[in-house]
């Protein structure tokens, strides 16, 4: 599979990335899913020390424990959490950053994190801290590259100005383009990667769109309605046509655009990554299926968080 820089780092990681939180929190079956999409080419596998209250970052660690030079390794902070009673609360502080990577990195069976994320933010946040906690951890050697996960615009915009991230994780998909809008040129003008998660909008975008929009999109989706969902995955499905299938063209759409450096799919079975591996990611998709795609949906505007 295919491996792109990520930003200016010396870090390479596969177009599809394996993200932790669907894996449930079995580690047999979490094991088999993990083995596989590494077997098939994927290097890049992303948590938070949010999910599942560290089990997440627990299971993954000790099953890529032996192979760990070979995975590319992303987690993420912020969130103050207690294991116990499953309460956390927004803590983007130097302090708090700074003893957490400790606990992440007992958990990840590891001593050094390739990409550690931010993990949201707001413009009240106390910015400068928080990038002197990530640029301190990087001069330690602790962390290799460090970046943002958010769908604030406006949060991204004053990172891109104030630090040296390498990476921006944000939704976007084909019935989520607001990031064409707001971000994607800015990050890629500043050689800043993007990790386009959330692809198959909740499986609303897959081979299974009908039965997903039924049950995720029966009260809409952002600025669609229900009827619209259904239409527009009508369409998808006529444009695939025999050469591709929904599923493909969904991933081929986002990764088209040049800022993507990967796009974050979850999997919690053997079949769900199955259904992205089996994709020949690596043919780019046409420039005028390219330009059909985005006829098929309509502009969403932020509603907030500019």
């Amino acid at each position: 599979m295919k491996k792109n820089q990520l930003g200016k780092s010396d870090l390479f990681i596969s177009e599809l990335t394996l993200g932790g939180m669907s894996l449930g929190t079995d580690i047999n079956e979490a094991k088999q899913i993990i083995d596989l999409a590494i077997d098939k080419g994927i290097n890049h596998i992303d948590t938070a020390d949010l999910y599942d209250f560290g089990l997440n970052e627990e299971m993954i660690g000790e099953i890529i424990h032996n192979q760990r030079e070979n995975i590319i390794l992303t987690t993420k902070v912020g969130n103050h959490f207690n294991k116990e009673t499953k309460d956390w609360f927004w803590d983007p502080s130097k302090d708090y950053i700074l003893r957490e990577v400790k606990e992440s990195l007992k958990r990840l069976k590891t001593d050094y994190i390739d990409f550690y994320m931010l993990h949201g933010g707001t413009l009240e946040d106390p910015l400068s801290e928080t990038i002197e906690a990530f640029e301190q951890l990087k001069k330690e050697g602790i962390i290799r590259a460090y970046g943002i996960s958010s769908i604030r615009p406006n949060v991204i915009r004053e990172f891109v100005k104030y630090s040296s991230i390498d990476a921006v994780m944000t939704q976007y998909n084909l019935f989520d383009r607001r990031p064409e809008e707001d971000t994607l040129d800015l990050l890629h003008k500043n050689q800043i990667s993007v990790l386009a998660r959330g692809p198959l909008a909740k499986g609303m975008l897959s081979n299974r769109s009908t039965e997903q929009i039924n049950k995720k999109g029966n009260k809409g989706y952002l600025d669609y309605t229900y009827e619209e969902l259904l239409n527009m995955s009508k369409k998808l499905t006529k444009l695939a046509g025999n050469q591709y299938s929904a599923h493909e063209l969904a991933l081929k759409y986002v990764l088209k655009h040049p800022a993507v450096t990967s796009t974050v799919f979850g999997a919690s079975s053997i079949e769900q990554i199955n259904e992205n591996i089996n994709i020949n990611i690596e043919s780019e998709l046409p420039n005028d299926i390219y330009e059909e795609l985005k006829a098929i949906t309509k502009p969403i505007q932020y509603k907030e968080h500019r």
